[in-house]
């Protein structure tokens, strides 16, 4: 008995088999995410939703048959896509994704951009009530934009998530959110949970038809593939499934290193503060920092010393194997590399300082960045709890798994051990845990976690 997970990646659309009786992950497959579609300026990024619609239904019916008795589909998502769909599902619009940067655009009012004039609507309250998530890229800016040039549409034209609109075609129903991909819209009420009325009001969104909210575990409808007809299951964000999969419990601080990277607690309920908070399962939250520099600024330290042997025709194959190495055997350096190169919570004003001649080297370099990198975890992490309320770091990220050192530092500046998120596929693994909670194998997802955590053994540092 198993499932069939998908996951719709910045890169890749992913799927997998989920064995369900031996809570393993096979036939893992991948298909590219689309290039976005030509614009006319560099602040959109737009994709053709047709594609990746029928790049998920090509591994479904690929994995199908792989599958055996199929128990129904699970999905997870990069969060705060956005397409505008008919009530049964037709795209009306390109899809727009996190990376879109249009409120950036000057306002006609010339008090700021989009952006800035959209904040100074809502209350402080308001924000809060969002989980202080108001940033560039959410779907509610987009929307906000769109009102403004008064483009917005005024049928029954619904705003769904990337996911949503998927399955709504796959199973020819009308499109629905769960919470998690509800809140990645930036306008869901945390204390309500339901559609911020209020808010949308203010930015003259409210006369929208704004999509159904759903519970995690839900029943979307139901799809046909290769004589058998089995259950699609409410799609959640990536963010949540990943630390699902990572099997992060209470008293461990998840750290999370990829292109960017974010540390997070689990609550028992809703708290507010200075960070973000986002909801999870079986009525827990998460409270986090997010956008904290990792993979985008230390791909930018590599770009600068690649250009000279790019601009001769000479491609590096894989830097990073070089750079490991060098950096495990360079000394603690008096060099200081502060890794804001963009808008981070720990700054905007990137440099690299205290340059000795003896230290420019490339493994002084990246060891003074990663030192940077377990400071900055740890600034963070103490917005989230100032009384430091951890006893161990949980990484996870295809950084926190390669570069053992960056562990090692990390674990150092924190003073606790950590461990290893058991499987390298964590978003996979975190839908195994969802589909065990979903089919009825375990009363709660928090249960799967625990029967997951025995069955697994997870590499410890000291």
């Amino acid at each position: 008995m198993a499932l069939i997970g998908i996951d719709i990646g910045t890169s890749f659309v992913k799927g997998a088999v989920l064995d369900l009786d031996t809570q393993q992950i096979t036939h893992i497959k991948r298909s590219p995410f689309p290039p976005p579609l030509v614009s006319t300026s560099p602040l959109y990024r737009e994709y053709d939703p047709h594609i990746i619609l029928e790049a998920v239904r090509g591994l479904v019916h690929e994995l199908a048959p792989l599958a055996g008795t199929c128990e129904g589909l699970v999905m997870c998502n990069q969060m705060h896509g956005l397409v505008f769909t008919s009530p049964t599902g037709e795209a009306r619009s390109t899809l727009t994704t996190w990376q879109d940067q249009r409120v950036l655009m000057p306002h006609p009012s010339g008090k700021g951009t989009y952006f800035d004039v959209m904040m100074s609507r809502l209350s402080a309250d308001g924000h809060r009530q969002l989980g202080n998530e108001l940033r560039v890229g959410l779907p509610i800016g987009n929307l906000f934009w769109m009102r403004e040039r008064g483009e917005l549409p005024t049928d029954d034209t619904m705003p769904v998530s990337m996911p949503d609109y998927v399955l709504a075609n796959l199973c020819h129903t009308t499109p629905t959110t769960e919470i998690i991909n509800a809140q990645s819209h930036g306008a869901l009420n945390l204390e309500t949970l339901n559609w911020h009325q209020g808010v949308l009001a203010k930015l003259g969104l409210d006369q929208m038809r704004w999509p159904d909210i759903r519970q995690h575990g839900e029943r979307v409808g139901t799809m046909k593939v290769a004589g058998q007809e089995f259950p699609c299951y409410t799609p959640i964000g990536d963010f949540q499934c990943a630390l699902l999969g990572a099997l992060l419990s209470e008293g461990e601080l998840s750290v999370n290193i990829s292109t960017g990277s974010q540390v997070s607690l689990l609550r028992p309920q809703i708290e507010f503060g200075n960070f973000q908070t986002r909801p999870f399962f079986d009525g827990n939250c998460l409270i986090t920092v997010t956008t904290i520099p990792a993979g985008r600024a230390l791909t930018a330290l590599i770009k600068l010393l690649t250009e000279l042997a790019d601009s001769q025709g000479v491609q590096l194959s894989d830097p990073w194997e070089y750079i490991t190495r060098a950096a495990e055997a360079a000394s603690k350096p008096d060099m200081r590399v502060h890794l804001a190169f963009y808008s981070t919570p720990v700054g905007d004003h990137g440099e690299i300082t205290n340059i000795q001649e003896g230290e420019l080297t490339v493994g002084h370099l990246f060891r003074a960045a990663f030192e940077s990198m377990a400071a900055n975890y740890l600034t963070c992490a103490r917005r989230l709890s100032p009384d430091q309320a951890w006893q161990q770091i949980a990484f996870s990220g295809g950084l926190a798994q390669k570069i053992a050192l960056l562990r090692q530092l990390i674990s150092e500046q924190f003073g606790v051990p950590y461990r290893m998120a058991p499987h390298t596929e964590d978003t996979l693994f975190g839908l195994l845990a969802l589909g065990m909670a979903f089919t009825g194998r375990t009363r709660t997802v928090q249960s799967a976690t625990k029967i997951l955590a025995n069955a697994t053994s997870s590499t410890r540092g000291q």
